[in-house]
């Protein structure tokens, strides 16, 4: 019996298996139903603003998927996918040199499956496996499940700092990791992107050390300023590459892909099947309609108009009202921008006054694995999805905490119960 203002008890607490006593719930969830009230400006979801999507295409593009497949589209269908949908993956990736064939290829319901299908392939309990620091809180969530030691390793503007990877690697020795996780291009939570330099030797260090590379890529064709890098995949065909139209085109559709060396595959494949059967066919039958029956770029040119946009005038609104004592990261696209305070303040307790004020962000502290202190006077602030005369008035709201947070720090400072950065 449910007692009003009495905490439940939990009469199931000693049946749950002990991986679920070490994982803990997404931030960016946890803040999804803040973000819904009408008087809060979000900067917390990486949530794709698609309004711009041309819905009578889309319309046409779901009918056409029924009448064209008929009951084909809602039957069940081959654990890796459909054929035709790994072609038309074959046929993206070729756009950024990754050249593959169907057989490469192995259809996910979105790139976060795929995260959990290579936790649930790799590790066993305790093993390392190495991520950037700070890194993508899902797949923290979707690795953390198998209780290996996630080992970070720090990012500056080039991406993954190498050459402390190669210490990490170096002192792990005959140990070793199980694989390397890295978001490449316009790194999420951070934004930055890892030099060609960096790539190049951290193929280096995977070879030598025989580790395999995880190369998740949404936000690749995402891109605002400068030149496009080579991905990884492109340079190393034992790299695991995750893909997904969630960025490009509707993340409502959970249609990603990964692409990775065939034995691999064959064992992804494998767990797959305990997992879901397989995806779903309308799916990726729609997926297969809109990218090959309509011009999909054109309305991917919107979208990144519509990001740069938003970007340039939240890193005009961080110029102009945020306190000097802040530093933040320059995306060149993508999603986020990586913003670092002194090292007294705690964004997580700061986070009720930033609701109270009507903004919302995801703390540092959560894009690092349970237990880390790193990350606490950090915070990851999205501008995708919020219009940019929101985004000004959200940074505003936002830097109005932060000095109001500051202020009682320099107080608690100058009184000797806090230790300046």
């Amino acid at each position: 019996m449910n007692v009003p203002g009495l905490v439940q008890l939990d009469e199931w607490q000693s049946n749950y298996a002990h991986r679920v006593e070490t994982m803990r719930t997404s931030a960016v969830r946890d803040l999804f139903a803040a973000a819904s009230r009408t008087d809060i400006i979000s900067l917390s979801g990486g949530m794709p603003n698609i309004n711009r999507l041309p819905l009578d295409q889309v319309s046409q593009v779901v009918a056409r998927a029924v009448l064209d497949e008929g009951v084909a589209a809602l039957q069940y269908g081959d654990t890796s996918g459909r054929e035709q949908t790994k072609q038309l993956v074959v046929k993206l990736m070729s756009d950024l040199s990754i050249a593959i064939t169907p057989a490469d290829v192995t259809i996910t319901t979105g790139a976060q499956q795929a995260l959990d299908l290579l936790g649930k392939t790799f590790i066993n309990k305790g093993d390392v496996v190495i991520t950037e620091g700070p890194t993508y809180l899902g797949a923290l969530q979707a690795f953390s499940a198998y209780q290996p030691q996630i080992v970070t390793i720090p990012l500056d503007e080039e991406g993954m700092r190498t050459e402390l990877l190669a210490a990490e690697l170096e002192r792990l020795g005959s140990r070793g990791a199980k694989f390397i996780y890295t978001v490449p291009n316009f790194q999420n939570p951070a934004g930055v992107t890892m030099s060609l330099r960096r790539r190049k030797h951290l193929l280096e260090l995977a070879r030598h050390y025989e580790i395999l590379v995880v190369e998740d890529d949404p936000y690749g064709r995402l891109r605002y300023r400068g030149e496009p890098l080579p991905s990884l995949r492109s340079l190393d065909d034992h790299v695991v590459y995750l893909g997904t139209v969630s960025k490009v085109f509707a993340p409502g559709l959970r249609t990603g892909w990964v692409i990775a060396p065939h034995p691999v595959l064959a064992r992804l494949n494998m767990v797959k099947q305990g997992t879901d059967l397989c995806g779903s066919a309308l799916n990726q039958v729609i997926v297969e309609h809109y990218f090959n029956d309509i011009d999909w770029r054109a309305n991917l040119n919107l979208l990144i108009e519509q990001y740069r946009l938003r970007r340039d005038a939240m890193l005009a609104a961080l110029d102009e009202l945020f306190p000097p004592e802040a530093r933040w990261t320059h995306p060149e696209g993508g999603f986020f921008v990586w913003v670092t305070l002194p090292d007294y303040v705690d964004t997580t307790q700061m986070l009720p006054l930033a609701l109270e004020r009507g903004v919302t962000f995801v703390p540092g502290d959560g894009c690092y694995p349970a237990g880390s202190s790193l990350g606490k006077n950090a915070m990851r602030i999205a501008f995708c999805y919020e219009e940019p005369e929101n985004l000004r008035e959200a940074i505003g709201r936002l830097a109005a905490v932060i000095e109001k947070r500051l202020e009682l720090c320099r107080i608690f400072v100058s009184a000797g119960l806090l230790k300046a950065s």
